[in-house]
């Protein structure tokens, strides 16, 4: 009995809510170690695609490249071979300034003398000069540069002061921020350049560019990268004089909070310095970009003034013009989650994108991110220790599975990268352990529950307990019924003919067919005794319906009983004739046995009715015998009529009883009406008046047995207060 009481709901949600709590610290376990890094970027990826668009400031970005097509037209049309002269750049510049560009960067390096001579590098120079501020990148790397410190013939134009910069780099994640060697332009080009600028950035551990660092470390200096030393230069006009020994004057920003401040922007940073980069559309479809070698025909057409240039040079003004590398032998290509092949320089006008914009992207803070994790865990775990069935857990998961993935979606538009892997992780766990759990409390008890029950309960009913066990009590309880008794008329008579094998296939096949109108109808199969059938409604779960159900069967039974009528007399030699007894009382139902054996059975006088009942049709001739209590309970569902009054062996008080005949939708073809009018003569003791109306229905078993009582009665001219007086059970 013990084994299908299940746990209490305080007891079985503080198991969930521990399995969740589990779930959860094993998820922020795996995903702190790192193991989950490359499932964590893919799905980033993923966001970066759906939500990237471009900002208002995108337009102000234009990217110049060297592309194949250039590289050709320089080779065929002026028999340039890579590198370029450096005189060519010059155009490039002259044409932005004529644009009124704003700020001019090359990804470019000059790190090596011109192979055209001394002049070519003065010549560049020289357009610099004149031209719009210029941002000139320094090659920083680890193992390969010819300086380890600050040339002293290099004027200090990019590093700026950094409050609490060294504070910041004692932290051991921040030593990819050091670059110990660089190689500088050459001298004329860095002279003459408004800012010198870091390029180098490192993928993520994918090999995909997702950051990038907005300075480095050199010779104990912070060197921009070329996106921040190009917002840097946009913000300030050149200098007028080369004051400060040609320096810009001296910018101060700190870090603070996880955060670069300049001025008024305020940049978030990742632990190792770098900036998670808000992509604003696939490579060649965001920034608008332009040949190199038709900028430089369109300026050497200006400058010959030979009509029209094929690119007008307004479409510059007070834009940022950065100028890179795309022809693939030129090896400056980069993954990025947008394109698997992009320009080093679109990563760049990237940064400046989001500088300029300034709605940055950053990792969620650890407290929250720890603390949604483990509540979204334990939720998890709550909500599937409430599944009971199949499709209940399909929901759970179909409905849970999901949130942690819309919570990374939702966080994206907000500016923070919300791990999506590892809430998914504590959510999966947590349901496959309530799904444990529910086995090995509910699960078994439901296996007990099915085995113990599928004998006598309809699988529909079986499923209704299993949804909720507690309509079952177990061990007995007080409870309103309608029980079923039925018997086969003569079985003894005719069992006594048959061999033990027809024997044994009549009563299954008659058992078989019975039962399931029982279970079918929600009954509940007590027991077999012999060729009785003793079954209930009302229990383990409640049926308003309970009498109506009961009658219900009893008249299909007979009707599949007279289906069948003819077999049965081709296989036994016998007609079957089957009587059944209904009443409706209260009665103790449960488990009643031993702890190894039990049966779900009732117990009481309503019990006991229902059998003298199925006994008392053979004193009518009557097939169903319903009492009264159950007739009244349902009489607006059924059509039939009262039988009489009857006092059973062993109950003083006598019975009213009654005879379903067919369903209230149904139509009688018996004369129900003859036979009502001639009960109400023989309770009123006009017994000759009623004698001629039962004799009028020579077919009827119960008139036929009226009419002898009312012969008996005249013979005798005795009294009848209208009760049978059975002796017999």
């Amino acid at each position: 009995m013990e084994a299908l009481t299940p746990p209490s709901k305080r007891k079985k949600s503080l198991q969930a809510a521990a399995i969740g709590m589990v779930a959860g610290l094993l998820a922020l376990a795996v995903w702190g170690a790192g193991l989950l890094d490359l499932w964590e970027l893919d799905t980033w990826t993923w966001r970066v695609r759906l939500f990237a668009r471009p900002a208002e400031v995108t337009s102000r970005i234009k990217l110049i490249l060297v592309d194949q097509a250039g590289l050709d037209w320089g080779k065929k049309e002026n028999g340039w071979s890579w590198p370029w002269p450096r005189e060519v750049y010059t155009a490039i510049i002259d044409f932005c300034r004529r644009g009124g560009a704003g700020v001019v960067a090359f990804d470019v390096f000059t790190t090596e003398p011109s192979i055209y001579g001394v002049s070519d590098d003065k010549s560049l120079a020289e357009g610099i000069c004149r031209g719009p501020s210029f941002v000139a990148p320094i090659c920083l790397g680890r193992q390969a540069g010819e300086e380890t410190v600050w040339p002293a013939d290099v004027p200090c134009r990019s590093p700026f002061n950094i409050e609490n910069l060294q504070p910041w780099l004692a932290d051991p994640r921040r030593k990819v921020i050091f670059t110990p060697k660089a190689t500088f332009p050459v001298q004329p080009v860095a002279s003459a350049a408004r800012a010198l600028a870091a390029v180098a950035d490192d993928p993520d551990t994918d090999g995909i560019f997702r950051r990038a660092f907005l300075f480095r470390i050199f010779d104990d200096r912070a060197v921009p990268s070329l996106a921040l030393a190009a917002y840097r230069a946009g913000l300030t006009a050149p200098p007028a004089s080369a004051a400060n020994d040609g320096c810009p004057p001296a910018e101060t920003a700190r870090l603070e909070d996880g955060r670069l401040h300049i001025g008024a922007l305020s940049v978030p940073l990742d632990s190792e310095g770098k900036l998670l980069l808000r992509f604003r559309g696939r490579t060649g479809e965001t920034f608008q970009t332009f040949g190199a070698s038709a900028v430089i025909q369109s300026e050497l057409r200006l400058q010959a003034g030979e009509g029209s240039p094929s690119i007008d040079p307004s479409v510059f003004r007070d834009s940022y013009v950065l100028l890179g590398l795309s022809a693939p032998g030129l090896m400056d290509l980069r993954p990025t989650p947008l394109s698997e092949v992009t320009p080093g320089v679109e990563i760049h006008a990237t940064v400046l994108d989001n500088l300029l914009a300034g709605d940055f992207l950053r990792d969620v803070p650890l407290s929250p991110l720890l603390a949604v994790t483990l509540l979204l865990a334990v939720g998890a775990a709550l909500a599937g220790a409430r599944n009971t069935r199949g499709r209940h857990a399909v929901l759970t998961f179909g409905l849970l599975l999901p949130l942690p993935a819309a919570i990374s979606l939702a966080a994206y538009p907000l500016g923070l990268r919300w791990p999506f892997v590892v809430g998914e992780l504590a959510v999966g766990l947590s349901l496959v352990g309530t799904t444990i759990l529910n086995y090995r409390t509910e699960g078994r008890q439901k296996a007990f529950i099915k085995k113990a029950f599928r004998h006598y309960l309809s699988p529909a009913v079986i499923e209704r307990i299993l949804d909720d066990p507690s309509k079952l009590k177990l061990g007995g309880e007080r409870r309103t019924l309608t029980i079923f008794f039925s018997d086969l008329a003569g079985f003894s008579t005719f069992s006594e003919r048959l061999d033990p094998e027809t024997l044994t296939h009549l009563l299954n096949d008659y058992l078989t067919e019975i039962t399931d109108i029982i279970l079918d109808e929600g009954g509940t199969l007590d027991k077999y005794e012999g060729d009785a059938i003793i079954a209930f409604w009302n229990a383990p779960l409640s049926q308003p319906d309970h009498a109506l159900r009961a009658c219900r069967t009893a008249l299909r039974c007979q009707r599949r009983l007279a289906e069948r009528r003819a077999h049965y007399v081709a296989m036994a030699g016998a007609a079957l004739h089957m009587r059944i007894g209904l009443h409706t009382g209260d009665v103790v139902v449960g488990n009643m046995g031993s702890h190894q054996r039990f049966d779900y059975t009732v117990l009481g006088d309503a019990a006991n009715l229902a059998s003298r009942l199925e006994g008392a049709n053979k004193a009518f001739g009557s097939s169903i015998m319903a009492s009264e209590a159950t007739w009244h309970a349902c009489e607006e569902g059924l059509r039939g009529r009262e039988l009489g009054r009857i006092r059973v062996v062993g109950r003083k008080t006598p019975v009213r009883v009654f005879e379903p005949v067919a369903l209230a939708s149904e139509e009688l073809t018996d004369d129900a009406d003859g036979y009502g009018e001639a009960l109400a003569l023989c309770c009123e003791g006009r017994w000759q008046e009623a004698l001629a109306r039962f004799e009028a229905r020579p077919d009827d078993p119960v008139s036929k047995t009226y009419a002898e009582r009312c012969r008996q009665l005249i013979e005798s001219g005795g009294q009848w207060d209208g009760i049978w007086n059975l002796s017999q059970k």
